[in-house]
């Protein structure tokens, strides 16, 4: 493949994805406000980070992160713990509410996607399936975090503190 086919591919899967995504997100009943469902999101695909780590991750300031941690903090969806690196700090981690949180919000995107997935033909749900795997090893490559699981699974000691 030339280089402008590639370019060309890139830049249609990209607009295609993120208008997917954006569709998605518009469409489901998200138990809490789109920026806190991503801020969950991207806890659950760095594991316990801290609050610095999470704003480079999510391009944003720290002080945008710090008011949505706030949020999500007062919502009893994630859990601060001493950073073991650093006493000053703190690292966040989902509590056992969050991860029910997440759960709900990836299932209420895949309610809203799954009935237009069923109203295609064979053929094109075949052609999306057989490109799943091709975009994972596209996120290995490019070293990008990415869960496997709907959600991380919970600790004993996060379960506790959110209880």
């Amino acid at each position: 493949m030339s280089d402008s086919a590639s370019d060309e591919l890139g830049s249609e899967l990209l607009t295609v994805l993120a208008g997917l995504n954006r569709w998605a997100t518009a469409r489901a009943d998200l138990p809490v406000p789109y920026a806190q469902a991503r801020l969950l999101s991207l806890i659950d695909l760095h594991g316990p980070a801290r609050i610095s780590e999470l704003a480079a991750a999510d391009h944003s300031s720290q002080p945008t992160i710090t008011q949505q941690l706030r949020r999500l903090d007062d919502a009893g969806l994630i859990c601060r713990t001493p950073d073991p690196d650093d006493a000053r700090a703190v690292q966040i981690s989902l509590s056992g509410s969050g991860v029910i949180a997440l759960r709900s919000i990836r299932q209420a995107r895949t309610d809203v996607v799954a009935p237009e997935l069923a109203a295609m033909s064979a053929l094109e749900r075949r052609r999306i399936a057989a490109a799943v795997p091709a975009l994972r090893r596209l996120l290995n490559s490019l070293g990008a975090p990415q869960s496997e699981t709907p959600a991380t699974e919970v600790r004993s000691d996060q379960e506790s503190s959110t209880e």
